[in-house]
């Protein structure tokens, strides 16, 4: 198939984990209920709080959260993509875990697992400081999935600001890829559209990127937006300032009229590309 309907689920998680989840579950479950195929969560859907909060809410992967996601998926018929969550490592001497975000089919079977390669530490006009690393560690690898819409990348967040991480992900096959986020208002309002157009047009892909919004009550603010962008650059979707669902229909024929019409990917010169 090429048309296929995607939803945006859009939420505000809190330092309550079984509540995240459950409010999580219920958007699964309406976007379902409105047609559609491929549903997607945020970064952190399952929780926002304390890097110590953070640590004692992770899980092994395979977990109690990786095998809710897979039934959700099988219940409801539909590619759900786990936004991402914390995932505990067995390292005694290591005890921050990975961002993981995970893709899971309509019959429950998991197609694909990535770890958040791009940790956000930065800090912005001595206001804003974020030490994504002193919870997370980094993940080592690019990863794609099969579906039956074609083969789609999987990012997370921060990752958006690595143009070479998705022009490897299209040189892969990939006509679509997620971007689950967690993106602070802060930069949002500046960056946030900017970056995920870029991607869809510099890749002539499918820009799917579902986020957080709010502060679930802590200090840190989402910016929300969870977007869709066309491989054109176009936006063919975005959420309101609420928590929700948004869904819309998008035809992946489209990846290929474009990248014939714009051949970038075959007018790559990596031998002229050294800095002399």
């Amino acid at each position: 198939m090429t048309q296929i309907r995607v939803a945006l689920v859009q939420t505000d998680p809190g330092a309550d984990k079984a509540t995240n989840v459950e409010t999580a579950l219920a958007l699964v479950a309406e976007a379902a209920a409105a047609g559609a195929d491929v549903v997607t969560l945020p970064e952190t859907f399952h929780f926002r709080g304390s890097s110590e909060e953070r640590r004692a809410s992770a899980e092994p992967v395979p977990g109690p959260l990786s095998e809710t996601l897979s039934a959700a998926a099988k219940r409801h018929g539909v590619y759900l993509l786990g936004g991402s969550y914390n995932e505990l490592h067995a390292d005694d001497e290591d005890q921050r875990t990975f961002n993981t975000s995970q893709l899971f089919g309509p019959d429950g079977q998991l197609l694909a697992t990535y770890r958040k390669i791009h940790l956000f530490d930065v800090v912005i006009e001595g206001r804003m400081k974020a030490m994504e690393s002193s919870r997370n560690r980094p993940g080592d690898r690019a990863v794609v999935a099969d579906t039956s819409f074609g083969r789609v990348g999987l990012t997370v967040c921060y990752d958006l600001r690595f143009p070479e991480l998705y022009r490897v992900l299209a040189q892969a096959g990939a006509g679509l890829v997620f971007a689950p986020s967690n993106f602070s208002e802060r930069t949002g309002r500046d960056h946030w559209e900017t970056l995920i157009r870029c991607r869809a047009i510099e890749n002539g892909m499918y820009m799917v990127a579902p986020a957080t919004i709010g502060n679930g009550g802590a200090g840190f603010e989402a910016y929300g937006r969870s977007m869709i962008v066309d491989p054109w650059g176009t936006v063919v979707a975005c959420a309101p300032d609420t928590v929700g669902v948004t869904i819309a229909t998008i035809d992946m024929a489209r990846v290929d009229a474009v990248r014939t019409s714009i051949p970038s990917l075959q007018h790559l010169r990596p031998d002229a590309y050294n800095v002399r």
